[in-house]
């Protein structure tokens, strides 16, 4: 007889694998444990091995059979999700999961809008975001744990598409009482002998640092974060100055003193932000579809003012 099973229950198995315990299994999919419990013991009666060692104090482990059980469960789960996707690609319909990714740099200012506007117009969809920094976001594409991620053009490896969406010079974050502040524009080789705050991100700090090489000069590094609100606020209370491509939509810091911005002259290049997917994915109708809402609502301002405005509809 064949065996008899449900992607129910290999959904279930998959979550305590990557959770280690039912109980959070249970909260992630918002399922009862005891639910999930006598799935995986259906599932292992069904099969005839044990998929986990049950450790009391220490939740679950895999057995070795049951961690190479666990990596064709989750590959017969994503066969699902393509065959799901082809239906609805072939009806025209925009529902199920999608898993979105963000730079964790901007993901604050840009998401949200995004989301809240994709989701009224697709109600059956089911949005799932994730933040991180660039190098992660590129591996969980590469291991589709995101359908597209929403980023800038830094590093792209050849084998993921990049859809641009806008373009982002970068600027200057300033403290009030800086000697440039009030300058609508600041020459890079002018202000780096002045002390920096670097956002020091994977990649991210490579493009900031790269704009001093291009320019001949090197930056007076005096602290480094790898959070941007962090940087805005050390930079408000004196500490340096940053530089960010992402345009601010206040002049206040998070700890609520004032900013002041000007716009880099010199041998700048533009971050470009946009939507990058592993190629065939993009064919289907949820990835088109959050292709086309983004290029809607996602615009930049004037040349000097760079600001990406969301547009409401």
């Amino acid at each position: 007889m064949p065996l008899r099973f449900t992607l129910r229950q290999l959904e279930y198995l998959v979550a305590v694998g990557e959770c280690g315990s039912i109980s959070q299994a249970a909260e992630k999919l918002s399922v009862s444990p005891p639910s999930i419990s006598t799935s995986i013991a259906q599932l292992e009666a069904e099969f005839g091995f044990p998929f986990f060692v049950r450790k009391h104090a220490q939740g679950m482990s895999l057995t070795r059979d049951g961690r190479a059980f666990l990596a064709e469960a989750q590959a017969v789960l994503r066969d699902a999700d393509r065959l799901n996707d082809l239906a609805n690609d072939i009806t025209g319909r925009v529902r199920g999961p999608f898993k979105v990714g963000c730079l964790q740099t901007f993901a604050q200012i840009v998401l949200p809008h995004l989301r809240r506007g994709f989701v009224d117009r697709y109600p059956e969809i089911e949005f799932l975001q994730t933040e991180a920094h660039q190098m992660a976001l590129i591996e969980m594409l590469r291991n589709a744990d995101i359908d597209i991620a929403l980023t800038y053009d830094l590093s792209i490896p050849a084998d993921l598409v990049f859809v641009e969406l806008a373009t982002l010079p970068p600027y200057l974050v300033l403290p009030e009482a800086h000697p440039l502040a009030g300058r609508d524009s600041v020459d890079l080789a002018e202000v780096a002998p002045y002390p920096m705050v670097l956002l020091d991100l994977p990649l991210s700090s490579d493009y900031f640092l790269a704009l001093f090489a291009a320019a001949g000069v090197r930056p007076n590094i005096v602290e480094r974060t790898r959070d941007l609100p962090i940087a805005q606020s050390l930079v408000a209370n004196g500490f340096g100055y940053t530089i960010a491509n992402i345009p601010p939509v206040t002049d206040l810091s998070p700890d609520g003193h004032r900013l002041r911005f000007a716009a880099l002259t010199g041998p700048v290049r533009p971050l470009r932000m946009g939507l990058v997917h592993a190629g065939g994915g993009a064919s289907f109708s949820k990835a088109r579809a959050f292709v086309a809402h983004c290029r809607e609502n996602l615009s930049t301002s004037a040349a000097g003012q760079p600001r990406i405005v969301a547009e409401d509809r």
